[in-house]
This record gives C-alpha cells, sequence and structure tokens, in this order.
C-alpha cells in the first residue's frame, strides 16, 4: 500500500495506471498533475485521481511515490521543476517509451542517475488519448520493462515492480541499450511505416478515391497512424540512432522486396511471404 502517489501526465496511461491502482486498492491518495486544468477536472470528476494539481512541485509534495507520464520530451522539464521538492526516500519512475534519453535527463538534472529513480516501460496502449480514453484493464497479462542501473536500489525496483503487478502486469528487467533496440524494431518502426504510408498514399493526386476505396487491411495496418503525433514525435527523436539502424535494415529488405517483383522472383517472393507468415503465426499463437 502507498499511502500518496503522483502521476505527473493523467492521460492514457498514466489514467489507466490510476484506474488500476484504484481497483487493487494499492494506493490511498492519488495526486493528478499537468498543465491543462480543465483535462485534469476531468480526471478528478471520472474518480481517476483524488486531488489534482497544475504545479508539479506542489503535487509531489510528500509523495512516496511518482510516475512521470508526459511525453519523452517533457521529462526534463518537469524533472527540474520538482528536483527540489523530492526527498531521498521519494521514489521516482516513468513511463517513456524510450529509456536513453530518460536516464541520461535525469543524470543531468540530479547529476547523475538517483538511487530512487527506476525507468520503466509498459507495453501497452492504444491509438486513443487523454484520460477519458483510460481504463483500469489497459495493463493486464502485458509487459511492463524495467531498466534499472547498477547504482539503482533493489527496494526502489522491488516497489516500482510491485506497483505494476499490482495493476496486473508482468514485469521484467533489461539494459537501457537493449530495450531501446528492442522497441525501435518492435514498435518505433512499424509506427513509423504506418504514418509513412498514410502520409505517401494522402499526398497523391488520387488519394481520395485511394481512401475510399481502402479494404480492411489498410485500416487494421494504419491504425496506429492515429497516435498522439506529439508522443511519436518525441520518441523518434528520444530513440533516433536505434530507430535510424531499423529503419535503413528495413529500407534494405524493402528494396529486396521491390527487386524480387520487378524481375517477376516467384521463388523469392514465395520465400519471403511463407517465412514471414511462419513467423507471425509463430508470435501469435
Amino acid at each position: 500500500m502507498i499511502n500518496k502517489l503522483t502521476i505527473i501526465g493523467v492521460g492514457l496511461i498514466g489514467g489507466s495506471l490510476a484506474r488500476a491502482l484504484r481497483r487493487a486498492n494499492a494506493v490511498t491518495t492519488l495526486v493528478g498533475a499537468g498543465r491543462h486544468r480543465d483535462q485534469l477536472e476531468i480526471a478528478r470528476k471520472l474518480g481517476v485521481v483524488d486531488t489534482v494539481e497544475t504545479d508539479p512541485a506542489k503535487a509531489c509534495q510528500d509523495s512516496e511515490l511518482v510516475v512521470l507520464a508526459v511525453p519523452l520530451g517533457a521529462i526534463r522539464p518537469v524533472l527540474e521543476q520538482i528536483a527540489p521538492v523530492l526527498s531521498a526516500n521519494t521514489i521516482v519512475t516513468d513511463v517513456g517509451s524510450a529509456k536513453g534519453s530518460v536516464v541520461a535527463d535525469a543524470e543531468q538534472v540530479f547529476g547523475g542517475l538517483p538511487a530512487n529513480f527506476v525507468p520503466g516501460h509498459p507495453i501497452a496502449g492504444t491509438e486513443q488519448s487523454g484520460v477519458e480514453a483510460s481504463f483500469a484493464e489497459l495493463f493486464e497479462q502485458r509487459r511492463v520493462i524495467l531498466t534499472p542501473e547498477s547504482g539503482t536500489s533493489p527496494a526502489a525496483v522491488q516497489t516500482v515492480r510491485r506497483l505494476w503487478e499490482a495493476a496486473g502486469a508482468d514485469v521484467m528487467e533489461m539494459s537501457v541499450a537493449h530495450h531501446d533496440a528492442v522497441l525501435a524494431a518492435t514498435s518505433h518502426l512499424p509506427h513509423m511505416l504506418a504514418y509513412a504510408l498514410v502520409d505517401s498514399l494522402a499526398r497523391q493526386d488520387d488519394s481520395q478515391e485511394i481512401f475510399d476505396y481502402a479494404a480492411g487491411g489498410f485500416r487494421d495496418f494504419t491504425r496506429i497512424a492515429s497516435s498522439d503525433p506529439q508522443m511519436w514525435h518525441d520518441i523518434c527523436l528520444a530513440n533516433r540512432d536505434a530507430l535510424v539502424e531499423s529503419l535503413e535494415r528495413f529500407t534494405t529488405d524493402l528494396h529486396t522486396l521491390t527487386e524480387a517483383i520487378r524481375r517477376q522472383d516467384s521463388q523469392r517472393l514465395l520465400e519471403i511471404f511463407r517465412h514471414a507468415k511462419q513467423r507471425r503465426d509463430d508470435f501469435c499463437q
């Protein structure tokens, strides 16, 4: 049981975590913080949080645990605001999709990564955003990756682990670099492809007709292009190196496919399609 927990950024992820923790009776008092008073009041009226505060520093006073659920580009400014009021025992974690940039921001603000700072990332979400889209079941049977450093307090890691387990998640640990490489390939790259495809088609002269006749497969493939643009802008910049490497690797493979079609290389096409189908079927069992 956590007496007071502050969530900075009460949107889909922050709001869903608050709902899940409330359902599990894991927190006595939930404080929601953010820039927009109207959105915070919606969260309070929905019962997602108990109290709200537009000043992150005030929201964090006397909190046992602080969750940063803001876009990656806002991590450092928020840390700068709350650093003066955090006690030596306050545990801080985040939900960012890239961990290298979060660690770098924390080191810059605190002069090194604090022992009670536990970088984290829930592998969950939808294309929707905002507290109205939040729901308590979002993290059930989903993975949450923690990326503690060598100096991170084991007790702090255990507290954050139990927090996510209370929300229904399966928690695992890995290094920061490994996390960013894996997520660049499995999450960030697919989002880039969806955004790029929709943007490319929308720029064609007959774009309206293309969209009018798009089948269900197009809707399924491009669903994630409806995700929050600001969030994905920040992820691109935060995980630039690993994402560029994944994009370049995919570009090479796409060129191979293009050439197989150009040359009418039936055998190569079937090899690619059969291999992809098998791996996808194995993954979805």
